[in-house]
């Protein structure tokens, strides 16, 4: 009997994410250390930081999508979208932190949000009829 091997890589991934990393902890770098503190170099900030955020967790989604395979398994779009949200999370905290709001139960329902959301997608993709192709 042959195994058969999940359709996740993360060695696809690794390219991208290393175009993100590289974009986004640059340009933060780039930001922080030469603008001053404004409406469009905030904004700026929040958006280099959910790029690099989402460059350094597309190797671990898609280690952990490779480590737990589903059905039907992740598409690269997913695995991309997975770590879109976790590249979110962390710009929307502190954001919230600006305004002094966040707090632990805050970013525990906040998280719990994010993943509801992923896993009702996840499901709609699973309950989706594809007919048997012979």
């Amino acid at each position: 009997m042959e195994t058969k091997r999940p359709a996740v890589r993360v060695r696809d991934y690794l390219p991208t994410a290393l175009i993100l990393m590289i974009l986004g902890w640059g340009g933060l770098f780039f930001l922080i250390n030469n603008t001053t503190p404004s409406g469009g170099t905030r904004w700026l900030f929040f958006f280099l930081g959910v790029i690099a955020l989402t460059g350094s967790a597309l190797p671990g989604v898609a280690f952990l999508n490779r480590r737990f395979p589903s059905t039907p398994p992740p598409t690269p779009s997913v695995i991309v979208r997975q770590a879109v949200w976790v590249g979110i999370y962390i710009p929307i905290l502190l954001w919230l932190r600006i305004g002094r709001v966040v707090n632990l139960s805050l970013a525990i329902l906040l998280a719990a949000g994010l993943i509801l959301i992923e896993w009702l997608l996840r499901l709609r993709e699973r309950s989706v009829w594809k007919p048997e192709q012979r």
